[in-house]
C-alpha cells in the first residue's frame, strides 16, 4: 500500500538497472523505492520537470 500522498505503480527494469539502484540505495542508506524517487527527481529537476526537494532520509 502506497504513503498518504503518494501512488504506487508497477515498475519493469532490467536486472542490471535494478542492481545497480540496490547498490546505489544501500551506498546511500535508503529504501530502493526512495532511491528510485530520488533518481526520478533529480533527472525531472535537471529537465525542468520538476522542483528539487530537501532530501529525506
Amino acid at each position: 500500500m502506497a504513503s498518504p500522498g503518494k501512488r504506487s505503480f508497477l515498475l519493469r527494469v532490467k536486472p542490471e538497472v535494478l542492481e545497480a539502484v540496490e547498490r546505489l540505495a544501500a551506498a546511500e542508506l535508503r529504501s530502493v523505492n526512495a532511491q528510485l524517487e530520488v533518481l526520478l527527481r533529480e533527472a525531472l529537476a535537471r529537465r525542468g520537470g520538476v522542483r528539487r526537494e530537501p532530501e529525506e532520509r
